[in-house]
């Protein structure tokens, strides 16, 4: 885990095959630090290398590095912020993905306003 964190993120200009955070992840993590970060998704990397406390963010795109791993973060799921604690395993994963934004469905019986044919239970 010491050697991913002193790992430079982006590999040197005029050795381009050189060993970098960005090659060990998965494919559709690498092309969107390829195209660039958002600032918003910029500004969230400079916040875990300058405060040591718990950070809420909106970047649920933004894919988790080893600067990370270890941090306690808030990511949004539209209604409220969810703690996630970072793990090893999760690096190359997006945050997005341990914040789910939907419930699962509880189906229970007839709601006010239901007609009697949707009210009716069949005997066995």
């Amino acid at each position: 885990m010491d050697q991913l964190r002193e790992m430079p993120l982006y590999p040197p200009d005029d050795d381009p095959d050189s060993l970098s955070i960005v090659a060990l992840l998965p494919s559709r993590a690498r092309r969107s630090y390829a195209r660039g970060l958002s600032e918003d998704c910029e500004k969230l990397l400079d916040k875990f290398d300058k405060t040591t406390g718990f950070i809420r963010t909106h970047c649920r795109g933004m894919y988790i590095v080893p600067s990370m791993v270890g941090r306690t973060v808030g990511v949004h799921d539209g209604r409220q912020f969810v703690k996630v604690d970072i793990q090893p395993e999760m690096i190359g994963h997006a945050m997005g993905e341990y914040a789910p934004t939907r419930k699962s469905v509880k189906h229970t019986g007839p709601g006010v306003g239901a007609t009697r044919s949707s009210k009716h239970v069949a005997l066995k």
